[in-house]
């Protein structure tokens, strides 16, 4: 494969990473999830165990971002949001599904059925099916103090906050007609509850004589703003006529907005809430909405689903997708691989996608060795392949990509050298037969994470004894770098993929069988560094000959 890419795309098979000066990138998988919370990323986990390609885009913007915790998950009680979302992120990835730091700024359906989102930093990503997991954005009252406390001392759901608030001084602000709902619940959990009626217009007043009947105290009267000490902490209400009302917490109903307007462009709207109180994506009862392939889950379908409900709407619309793309490719006759798809389709066109020229460093650690039978695994568009069989290796070369090997096959044959193409991926059962190589060698490539190692399980096993592993990768350092998702998407997760450090990690826990010779990161070869990608992470081992 080519050190010198005349374009740049991430690469499962054939190692290219995506940095923000790449040029515009396309991806091709099975289901694209807009959203990264708890529904979306347990839609993915089903879809990735399913053997499906999926690709999150999260933006990193949840709804729950101003909580310190999160409460009423089962299993997780307390825990804060943003752990769990690590949590979620590292499952999915464990089954090869990729997170992508981006966002997606609209969604049209194209002409062969298939739904393009179009990504900031101008990519593209095509997939069969759509889940929509956005989540909905809460529209607050305006009234001073209420924004900057929200989620924290100013708080409006009492299966989220109301223990933790119990006992206290809580005052509740009423801003439209539903703003009652919880208050019997507030009531229940501490005996000093105020309700004030900034907003009657609309009201049960009926509603509103037994909640004074009962013992809270009404207060007709708009709010000033929200008082906060010195510690940052709610302190009190402040009505108009300037008296406060001292609280430890305040009360806030919210209205809700869903996220959809990405999906605009595929003829998606929302619908009123029966409430009144906003909009949602309406949903039949498999997560599907009015437009057939784009399925929505989470608060962007019921704004009153917390964390552990939405999950599990997520995993369950996962499931249904699951079902729908199995019924299609039975009808078609397929076992249909989204990750074959992604990479047919890069190389599928006119141009080539490397510069042709082998590998640098191949070629520095290969040519002290005797030449034997050498494996190319990820092999692209086969120089690195049709360097070795030049000076005099027996070589078989493995890509996921028919079309890759199509290009391989025709370059041997125009240069007179045999090669043996095998199509199939690393994750494959017996990806690489029975044989084993004196050289195996996985450059710039890689293969999508399964919990049982497969993939790594075979690539070592493919190295006969006493002959040499050779990894060379990108060093991805620059991808820890954050990316501001307002302008660019991260077209690569290298977080899905099995790594140049945890093949490292597998070699060293067997030092009866492998001695690892050289793991370092060094510039690319002379003539082979390009303004996105400077630095190689090179290891290189012997398995043993006993």
């Amino acid at each position: 494969m080519s050190t010198h890419p005349t374009q740049s795309r991430p690469s499962a098979h054939s190692g290219r990473t995506s940095h923000p000066s790449h040029p515009i990138l396309q991806r091709h998988c099975d289901v694209a999830v807009i959203g990264g919370s708890a529904a979306g990323l347990a839609a993915a986990l089903q879809l990735s165990r399913q053997r499906r390609g999926v690709v999150v885009v999260d933006d990193g913007t949840p709804r729950n971002a101003p909580a310190a915790h999160m409460h009423g998950y089962l299993g997780h009680e307390g825990v804060a949001p943003g752990e769990l979302t690590e949590t979620g992120r590292e499952e999915v990835r464990a089954y090869g599904g990729e997170v992508l730091s981006g966002r997606v700024v609209g969604v049209h359906r194209r002409d062969d059925g298939r739904f393009r989102l179009d990504l900031t930093g101008g990519h593209t990503l095509v997939a069969r099916r759509v889940l929509a997991a956005t989540g909905l954005s809460d529209e607050l009252p305006a009234i001073d103090g209420v924004a900057g406390g929200w989620g924290r001392g100013v708080i409006h759901c009492p299966f989220c906050h109301g223990f933790e608030v119990r006992d206290q001084r809580v005052v509740q602000i009423v801003t439209h007609p539903l703003g009652l709902h919880p208050t019997p619940l507030f009531r229940h959990l501490t005996d000093r509850l105020t309700v004030v009626l900034h907003d009657p217009a609309g009201l049960d007043e009926g509603a509103v004589e037994a909640l004074a009947a009962s013992g809270v105290t009404i207060e007709r009267a708009e709010v000033g703003r929200v008082l906060t000490g010195p510690d940052g902490e709610v302190s009190g209400v402040e009505l108009g006529d300037g008296r406060v009302l001292e609280a430890d917490a305040v009360v806030v109903g919210s209205r809700f907005r869903a996220r959809a307007d990405v999906l605009a462009g595929a003829g998606l709207t929302t619908t009123a809430h029966p409430t009144g109180a906003g909009d949602v994506l309406a949903v039949d009862p498999r997560g599907e909405t009015a437009v057939p392939g784009i399925y929505a889950a989470g608060n962007v379908t019921d704004p009153s689903l917390q964390v552990l409900p939405s999950a599990a709407q997520g995993s369950q619309v996962g499931a249904m997708i699951a079902f729908s793309l199995a019924e299609e490719d039975l009808r078609s006759a397929v076992r249909h691989s989204g990750e074959q798809a992604d990479w047919d389709h890069r190389y599928a066109g006119p141009d080539r996608a490397w510069s042709g020229n082998p590998n640098g460093t191949l070629v520095h650690e290969a040519t002290a060795l005797s030449p034997g039978r050498a494996l190319d695994v990820g092999t692209g568009e086969g120089a690195d392949a049709l360097w070795l069989a030049e000076h005099g290796w027996k070589v078989t070369a493995t890509d996921i990509s028919g079309n890759a090997l199509a290009r391989v096959r025709a370059e041997a044959e125009r240069r007179g050298l045999a090669v043996d193409l095998v199509r199939g991926d690393a994750g494959d059962p017996a990806p690489f037969g029975t044989e084993t190589f004196d050289l195996v060698s996985l450059q710039y490539g890689s293969f999508k994470r399964t919990p049982d190692q497969r993939g790594l399980r075979s690539l070592l096993a493919a190295v006969a004894p006493g002959g040499t592993l050779l990894v060379v990768h990108h060093d991805l350092t620059p991808l820890s770098d954050p990316v501001d998702v307002a302008t660019q998407t991260r077209m690569y997760d290298p977080a899905a993929f099995v790594g140049v450090d945890e093949i490292f990690d597998a070699l060293t826990a067997d030092p009866g069988t492998w001695r690892v010779e050289i793991h370092e990161t060094r510039p690319r070869p002379a003539g082979a560094a390009s303004s996105h990608h400077v630095s190689d992470v090179v290891l290189r081992a012997t398995r043993s000959a006993v």
